[in-house]
């Protein structure tokens, strides 16, 4: 994709000429807009900002980050704060008060009509990343008495300001959920066709409820392709819909948070070039710290074979190898299974095929493993069999045990609601690397001995 340049739009701002810049801006994505916006400077950003055409600008607003959104309303009146709301969809709304100080958040409110104030104060109530903490009350909803007729008249005095018209949910009286029905079979069918009558029913609904983990409705969102999938609360009436530009947040969301606790990072909200250095060492330290303080019973391991490695000083040059290999088979199985359980494609049930397999796979990797490093020992080496064969017969065992530990860890913490990711890589290389060490040692002091 190409890079945009903004080289024109800074030389308006320079030349003070705000109307060409004004119009130059309506002509360009609010994407893109957006991305122009972080490029300026605090106080010329508020000034651009208002010069944008009513009509895109809360669009804009939407897709800042969360501190240029902040500085734009501690800047701008309350007026065009009330202006600003009013435009913005309650779901962007609500993350953005999410993110910003209280007082910022009693701002808004105080200028913020009674019944989007009620709507606000309700959504964020509901627990963080919940359905109902993400979800938007901008939709088509029907009632099931209207006529295909009404219901494309309905659609069109109330479509413009809605998050989607391409799906209209359908309720009865009580505004409990009972279909859904898409634009198309609206405009594909008679006039005078009642809307219960071809609706999508209650036997292929698809929902989630406000309680939901948003995870939860990001898989119900990937498994049936939709645009949007409706909320209901606990007596199934209609209070939301989450859209497809939400979910795909959610996904990316969740992909850095599990890519940071696989690295040993507590996760973060922030991108990282905006987070402040302490806070960087915040959520590194902790489990450096824990891992530093398992490595420990590494020391003890050797400490406690100093003898075997006094009278075989030669075992000493293979420990960092046994337990390299023994920690990057860990983390394939855990990376794999971590994903697995993301994606659905593995459950707990499953567990014991998982085993299966990964153990058969683990001894096709440590005898080829074992074989090349057999052929490397003698010919390149030359060290006697005795130790080649005891460091070959340990590589096969620590591969099998890696890969053992690798795939059971991560289904272990999802059955006992953990976060998988959080047994990766660092966690499963301190285990695998003591158990390493102690097989090595036992098994050499073992076979040493008989030897002599």
């Amino acid at each position: 994709m190409e890079e945009r340049n903004y080289e024109g739009l800074f030389l308006l701002i320079k030349a003070g000429n705000f109307i060409g810049l004004r119009t130059e801006l309506a002509e360009m994505n609010e994407v893109d807009i957006a991305e122009f916006l972080e490029e300026l400077e605090p106080d010329v950003l508020v000034r651009v900002f208002r010069v944008l055409p009513k009509d895109i600008s809360a669009d804009v607003f939407s897709y800042l980050e969360t501190e240029t959104q902040e500085w734009i309303v501690r800047s701008i009146t309350d007026t065009e704060v009330f202006r600003l709301v009013d435009d913005l969809y309650l779901d962007d709304v609500v993350d953005f008060l999410e993110e910003v100080p209280a007082n910022v958040v009693s701002r808004v409110l105080r200028n913020t009509d009674p019944h989007t104030r009620k709507l606000i104060n309700t959504y964020l109530n509901y627990p963080e990343d919940s359905a109902g903490s993400i979800m938007t009350n901008e939709m088509i909803v029907l009632k099931d008495s209207y006529t295909v007729a009404h219901a494309i008249e309905h659609i069109r005095q109330n479509g413009e300001d809605m998050a989607t018209i391409y799906t209209a949910y359908v309720t009865d009286p009580s505004r409990r959920l009972r279909g859904t029905i898409d634009l198309a079979e609206l405009l594909f069918n008679n006039p005078d066709d009642l809307i219960k009558d071809i609706m999508d029913d209650d036997a292929q609904l698809i929902y989630v409820h406000t309680l939901d983990d948003q995870e939860e409705v990001a898989e119900v969102v990937k498994k049936y392709d939709l645009l949007s999938v409706p909320v209901v609360d606990k007596e199934n009436r209609l209070v939301g819909i989450v859209t497809i530009d939400d979910v795909v947040d959610i996904i990316q969301e969740e992909a850095t948070e599990d890519m940071e606790k696989m690295a040993a990072i507590m996760p973060s909200d922030k991108p990282y070039l905006k987070t402040g250095i302490f806070e960087t060492y915040k959520k590194r330290m902790p489990w450096l710290l824990i891992l530093m303080v398992s490595a420990t019973f590494t020391g003890a391991i050797i400490t406690s074979y100093e003898s075997a490695l006094a009278a075989y000083v030669v075992l000493t040059a293979y420990i960092p190898m046994l337990m390299d290999t023994g920690g990057n088979a860990g983390s394939q199985a855990s990376e794999s299974i971590i994903r697995g359980l993301s994606l659905g494609d593995v459950a707990f049930s499953d567990i014991i095929r998982v085993i299966w397999k990964e153990i058969r796979v683990a001894a096709l990797c440590g005898m080829t493993l074992a074989a090349a490093n057999f052929a490397k020992l003698m010919l390149l080496d030359r060290i006697p069999v005795s130790i080649a064969a005891i460091v070959c017969m340990t590589l096969v065992l620590v591969v099998c045990i890696a890969k053992f530990i690798g795939c059971t860890l991560p289904m272990l913490a999802d059955k006992l609601k953990l976060d998988p990711a959080v047994m990766a890589s660092p966690l499963i290389t301190t285990i695998v690397d003591a158990i390493s060490l102690f097989t090595y040692f036992r098994l050499a002091t073992s076979l040493l001995h008989i030897a002599t």
